[in-house]
């Protein structure tokens, strides 16, 4: 199976892909990094990590995320 990535998110490392389902784990758990669309449709990555704190909260998020929707590069 092929990921798809959402065009939303910004360029860099983490993506989340076509299997989000907008549940607001990630935005709970990194905030500045995670957004949900509008329309609450499913997440995206809004700002890429640059500390190795940003990047640890991010890696919290994507242990978290219950469908495996958030991936690295």
């Amino acid at each position: 199976m092929k990921i798809q990535k959402h065009q939303e998110n910004v360029s860099g490392h983490y993506f989340v892909d076509s299997e989000c389902i907008a549940c607001d784990t990630c935005c709970g758990i990194a905030s500045l990094h995670f957004k949900l669309t509008e329309d609450w449709d499913h997440a995206y990555v809004s700002k890429q990590p640059k500390s190795d704190k940003e990047k640890k909260t991010c890696e919290d998020a994507l242990d978290a995320c219950p469908v495996d929707a958030i991936h690295k590069n």
